[in-house]
């Protein structure tokens, strides 16, 4: 088991540099190694047994128990409402008397490691596309300032060249704050889509799954009907034709044991729970990120948040002096950066305006974005010229 698992652990590790918030990651990382997880325990049948065990007489097991795993078994659904012992032998578990579209029939067992697999990797294209449009610039700002162990030459360097970056390519983040907002976006798409798709897998039962199971208690026990027997059976009915010895058709009834159902009914309950609560935060997240966009003075306070050690008036000056995007920016390194040089960094960075000159653009060998994400260090990066007013 832990050789299956293991692989997965690195997903849930900590994160040197973050570039998003507590929900985005609870969505990518957790929901993803989640799913992955689930649909490796389904697979591996040698935990959990035999998928099918069909009860049949006069013919080979094995083969009644490959016919009824790929051609599908069925309950009848007005059983499930019969005493159990008296009048049905399980739930569900009843003759038909000729009544074919009484019953109900049961597929989606074969397709549900395969389910879960996809749902795994759509859980993780937001992170891939946030990853491939970062590409690195947080990790390149920060240069190691996590950790104050160093020199205070090399720091007070590591200062100036964040600061020059961000002096140059002032009002140039709109773009990068907007695409990770829109990655948030996606991952309450990806839940409500996903919720959708699996309420259909189910034939319709999936989204009140849970809170029927939530009311079961409370049904008294004469009318309790168990939501997980009744969307995943552990028994079921097949029936199989063959040739006798005079080439009539004999039709074989058999019952048969699900036991891969125990574990899909406790995945999934699991499931419904985790993706509901998902969902509720994402929303809330949403309209979080709604406010900050909408109400910029809101920005100071949470950059305040963000760095007790400064002063409310300092977090209001940096807040005016740049757009959402620099904001953002600022905002991400103050959980990046080691607090005591984050400190003194934006304060040299509240005390200064920037007035570009003109001839900023004659100078071909700028640092572009492209370079800081490559290196802030580079040699060939040539200071800007700006005048700088206190």
């Amino acid at each position: 088991m832990h050789k299956l698992l293991g692989g997965l652990t690195k997903y849930l590790k900590r994160q040197e540099i973050v570039t998003d918030s507590m929900v985005f990651r609870m969505h990518n990382h957790f929901t993803t190694v989640l799913l992955f997880t689930c649909s490796m325990l389904i697979t591996a049948t040698q935990y959990v047994g035999n998928p099918i065990s069909c009860i049949v007489q006069g013919l080979p097991t094995h083969v009644i128990n490959t016919y009824c795993w790929i051609t599908s078994t069925f309950t009848m659904p007005d059983a499930f409402n019969r005493q159990i012992g008296l009048e049905i032998a399980h739930p569900g578990v009843a003759n038909d008397f000729g009544d074919v579209d009484a019953r109900k029939y049961y597929t989606y067992y074969q397709w549900v490691c395969f389910v879960l697999f996809f749902q795994a990797v759509l859980c993780y294209i937001p992170q891939w596309l946030w990853s491939f449009w970062e590409g690195g610039l947080m990790q390149a700002l920060v240069m190691g300032m996590n950790c104050g162990m160093d020199s205070k030459e090399n720091i007070a360097k590591k200062k100036n060249t964040l600061m020059e970056y961000l002096i140059l390519h002032i009002r140039s983040h709109n773009t990068y704050v907007y695409r990770y907002f829109a990655c948030e976006i996606l991952c309450l798409i990806n839940i409500v889509g996903q919720l959708y798709l699996m309420n259909r897998f189910f034939d319709g039962e999936f989204l009140s799954y849970g809170l029927r199971v939530l009311q079961f208690s409370d049904t008294p026990q004469e009318e309790r009907i168990d939501p997980m027997v009744y969307v995943f059976p552990r028994v079921t009915k097949c029936i199989f034709h063959k040739y006798g010895a005079s080439g009539t058709i004999q039709q074989h009834d058999s019952l048969c044991i699900l036991p891969l159902n125990i574990v899909n009914e406790k995945t999934y309950i699991f499931i419904w729970f985790w993706f509901f609560i998902l969902a509720i935060m994402l929303v809330f997240l949403l309209i979080y990120r709604v406010v900050i966009i909408s109400a910029p003075m809101i920005r100071a306070r949470l950059l305040h948040l963000s760095t007790r050690m400064l002063p409310i008036e300092i977090c209001q000056s940096v807040s005016k002096k740049v757009d959402l995007g620099d904001w953002w920016i600022l905002y991400i390194l103050s959980s990046n950066m080691d607090s005591l040089l984050y400190k003194d960094f934006l304060m040299e960075f509240t005390k200064k305006r920037v007035i570009p000159s003109k001839s900023v653009s004659d100078f071909s060998n700028q640092k572009t974005l492209k370079d800081m994400k490559k290196g802030p260090t580079r040699k060939s990066y040539v200071k800007p010229h700006v005048v700088l007013v206190t």
